[in-house]
């Protein structure tokens, strides 16, 4: 996986806040929400601002049975190129639920167009082997 330079699409820094890697050019961190800057880069002098708009939404609900015993679970999220290249993987969060317990887990991808046509090189392809 190739990081992007600084001033091109897919750049990325880290949330002085809570140290999350996010996007250089985002205003408010995804994560713990705070405001970076009130300004956007990537709009022209008195241009409103690019709109994001949520390319992906999923929602879903797990509910423990009355009985039994503990549930634990393990929220993973994984990112694949267009040829099925992994390029991130993440367990996002971990826990337990208990009987009449529940649990909801939300998933949305955002995005957001940019004026950057330049494509990165693209990194080898890794093959693994088994040993």
């Amino acid at each position: 996986m190739s990081t992007p330079k600084p001033g091109t699409a897919g750049a990325t820094r880290t949330c002085p806040h809570c140290k999350t890697t996010i996007l250089a050019s985002a205003a408010i961190c995804p994560s713990c929400r705070h405001y970076l800057r009130f300004d956007s880069p990537r709009a022209e002098p008195g241009a409103a601002p690019a709109e994001s708009t949520t390319a992906l939404q999923v929602e879903g609900m797990i509910r423990h049975p009355a009985e039994g015993g503990a549930w634990e679970y393990s929220v993973l999220l994984t990112v694949r190129d267009d040829e099925g290249n992994e390029l991130a993987r993440h367990v996002v969060g971990v826990g337990a639920m208990h009987a009449g317990e529940e649990r909801t887990f939300h998933l949305s991808v955002e995005v957001t167009p940019t004026n950057d046509t330049r494509r990165p090189p693209r990194a080898p392809r890794r093959v693994f082997s088994k040993h």
